[in-house]
């Protein structure tokens, strides 16, 4: 499925860290920044949800919250969390079922060898589901900073 703004995003199960098994809907108390990066306690994916951690109290005062997907297990996350002190859920996704609904899934390349990895991407839902902007093929130096100039434009 193409995703483009302004679409609704179905309400998927999932399972997150310290919430369990739930649902998209569950995550849309507050508008919603749904990040989905290819590895935890990798450098840049580290990077990113560190910088994330680190806005989570001007994020969260804007109305708005973070949720990481990732491919990797519970457990994975949960060390991943402890080692950094993440103020938020991550999503484990070992099946891509969400990675698809977000078409994340993209041919990658590292020394040569192609494979099917995660597209470092980010989605802002609100909520009643409507996605409000994305981004794809995320670079992470100044992207948290790109996200937050953008929910503050949202919320004008």
């Amino acid at each position: 499925m193409k995703i483009k703004e302004g679409m609704k995003i179905k309400n998927f199960e999932l399972e997150s860290t310290s919430a369990g098994k739930k649902k998209l809907s569950d995550f849309l108390e507050k508008n919603l920044i749904l990040y989905f990066y290819p590895k935890d306690m990798t450098p840049g994916c580290t990077t990113e949800s560190i910088e994330f951690n680190e806005n989570i109290t001007k994020i969260r005062r804007a109305g708005w919250d973070v949720v990481g997907v990732s491919r990797d297990s519970l457990k994975s996350h949960e060390k991943f969390i402890e080692k950094h002190g993440f103020k938020f859920h991550l999503i484990s996704d070992p099946d891509e079922k969400i990675c698809k609904i977000f078409d994340v899934i993209k041919e990658k390349s590292l020394y040569g060898r192609k494979y099917m990895g995660i597209d470092r991407s980010t989605f802002l839902i609100d909520r009643k589901s409507k996605l409000l902007g994305f981004w794809n093929n995320v670079k992470v130096k100044g992207h948290v900073d790109e996200v937050i100039e953008k929910i503050k434009e949202l919320n004008k």
